[in-house]
C-alpha cells in the first residue's frame, strides 16, 4: 500500500485582501524561516494569495497561473508539497475557489470548494465545484474541503471510502464561531479515522476577525498540533501506525449499509407537499422537471444531473401512461408508469417522482410552485408549462441544453431495425 504523507504543516497567514504581493511576500518569509522534512505536505488558508476582494475576483483569478509556477520552483527546491485554495478562472463564468496541491512537478490534482457560503453571498461572485472527489497524489488519495465545505461530513465520508486517510482543509473560519471550527475538525478526523490538517487564516477580514488556531488532529481526534492566534507555523509527524492500529479494531470509513429503498421516493401529492413544507422550512431550493422518461438512456440521466446542480431537491413529475399514450401514440409507453417511476427513484441525483395523469405538468406545479422549473434548451421559456406561474411566486425558470443526442424514439426505432433484419 502507497504510505502516507509522513509529515505535515500548516502556515497560518494573516492574509491582506486583494494585495497579493503582500501575500505572496509573507508566504516566502514564514517558508523560509522553517525546517521540513522532505515530503512535508504544507496546508496554506483559503484564498490565501488574495482574500475575498469580491468585486476583484475575476481579475486576481488570473493571477493564479503565476502563482502556481512559483508553487511549483518552490515545492521542487524544497521537496515539499503545498496545498492551499486560490481563486481558478473558469471559460465564460464565475471563477472557483480551487484548493491545488502542487508538488515538485507541478500541480498533481486540484478540489473546486463544493458549498458556496449563501451568507456571504459567494454564488454572486464564484461557481461551486460539481465534483467533490479525492486529490490522486503518489502518497493515496487526498481529501480536501475548503472552509464551509468542513460542515458538510458526507463529503469527506466519500473521498474516505475512495480511499483518502488524509484531510485537508483550506480555510477563513471566523472567530465567531471559532468553538465550532474546533469540534468540527476534530469529529471530521473521528468519524472517517482520518488525519485532519486544517489550516486557517488569522487576523482582521473587514469588520470581523479570523478564528486562527490551524489544528493537525489524529485519526482518533487527539490534537498533535494547534496554532495560537497570531501567523506562524505548526507541524507534526503523522504516525501512519496509529491509524492502521485504530482502524484494525473497527473500521467506520469502510461502513457503507444501503440507507432505504428507492422505491419510497415515488409519492403522491399529499405526501410530497409535506414533505417538500418540511425541507423548505430549512432553506432548500427545491427544482422540479418532467418527462415521460420511456426507456431511460444517457441522455436523461445526464439531463436529470444537470436539474439536481440547480437546487438541493430534484422532483421528477412523470406522465402516467395514459397522459403518455395521448402524446406518443398508442404504442408507447413501452415500460409501465411504474416500472418507469421505479427505475428514475433509482437515480442519485432524483429526490421524489410524482406521476400526473394530465397531459401538461400545469396542476402539479400550480400545487407545489417549485423554486426552480427545470425545461430543455430547446423549448423557448415562454413555452414552457408552468413558467409564468413559478416566476410569479419568485421562482426562476433554467434551461438546460441536452449534451447526449439520444431518444427514446430513436432506440425503439433502432430495435425494430433490428428485428426485421
Amino acid at each position: 500500500m502507497t504510505r502516507l504523507f509522513l509529515h505535515a504543516a500548516c502556515l497560518q497567514l494573516e492574509i491582506q485582501t486583494g494585495d497579493t504581493q503582500a501575500n505572496l511576500r509573507q508566504f516566502r518569509e514564514q517558508l523560509a524561516a522553517q525546517q521540513f522534512p522532505e515530503n512535508t505536505l504544507v496546508v496554506l488558508p483559503e484564498v490565501w494569495a488574495s482574500g475575498f476582494d469580491y468585486p476583484k475576483a475575476a481579475a486576481l483569478a488570473e493571477e493564479t497561473p503565476a502563482i502556481l509556477a512559483e508553487l511549483q520552483q518552490t515545492a521542487a527546491e524544497r521537496r515539499l508539497w503545498i496545498a492551499g485554495s486560490l481563486l481558478e478562472p473558469q471559460p465564460g463564468g464565475k471563477p472557483c475557489n480551487t484548493l491545488f496541491l502542487v508538488g515538485p512537478d507541478g500541480v498533481a490534482g486540484k478540489y473546486q470548494k463544493h458549498h458556496l457560503f449563501h451568507f456571504w453571498q459567494e454564488e454572486d461572485w464564484l461557481q461551486a465545484g460539481q465534483e467533490p472527489s479525492p486529490i490522486a497524489t503518489p502518497f493515496g488519495p487526498l481529501g480536501a474541503l475548503v472552509c464551509y465545505d468542513l460542515r458538510f461530513p458526507e463529503i469527506s465520508r466519500r473521498q474516505v471510502f475512495a480511499g483518502s486517510r488524509l484531510i485537508v482543509v483550506s480555510a477563513q473560519w471566523p472567530s465567531a464561531r471559532l468553538g465550532q471550527w474546533l469540534l468540527l475538525a476534530q469529529a471530521r478526523a473521528v468519524e472517517n479515522q482520518a488525519f485532519v490538517v486544517a489550516c486557517n487564516g488569522c487576523g482582521a477580514v473587514g469588520e470581523g476577525r479570523l478564528a486562527a488556531h490551524s489544528l493537525i488532529i489524529a485519526p482518533d481526534g487527539q490534537i498533535l498540533a494547534e496554532a495560537g492566534e497570531d501567523a506562524g507555523c505548526i507541524q507534526a509527524p503523522l504516525p501512519e501506525e496509529e491509524l492502521e492500529r485504530l482502524r484494525s479494531r473497527f473500521c467506520t470509513a469502510g461502513e457503507r449499509p444501503w440507507p432505504g429503498w428507492d422505491a419510497n421516493k415515488i409519492v403522491a401529492l399529499e405526501t410530497l407537499q409535506e414533505r417538500l413544507a418540511l425541507i423548505r422550512r430549512q432553506g432548500s431550493k427545491v427544482v422540479f422537471t418532467n418527462g415521460c422518461f420511456d426507456l431511460l438512456h444517457a441522455g436523461h440521466v445526464d439531463y436529470l444531473e444537470q436539474a439536481r446542480v440547480c437546487g438541493d431537491c430534484l422532483v421528477v413529475g412523470l406522465n402516467a401512461d395514459s397522459s403518455v399514450r395521448r402524446l406518443k401514440g398508442p404504442s408507447r409507453p413501452v415500460n409501465s408508469e411504474n416500472d418507469r417511476a421505479r427505475v428514475l427513484a433509482a437515480l442519485g441525483c432524483v429526490d421524489f417522482v410524482i406521476i400526473f395523469a394530465e397531459d401538461t405538468p400545469q396542476q402539479l406545479i400550480a400545487a407545489l410552485l417549485p423554486d426552480v422549473l427545470v425545461k430543455g434548451a430547446d423549448w423557448p421559456e415562454e413555452q414552457i408549462v408552468g413558467a409564468a406561474e413559478v416566476k410569479a411566486a419568485g421562482g426562476a425558470v433554467r434551461r438546460i441544453a441536452f449534451r447526449h443526442q439520444q431518444s427514446s424514439s430513436g432506440i425503439i426505432e433502432k430495435i425494430i431495425q433490428l428485428k426485421e433484419k
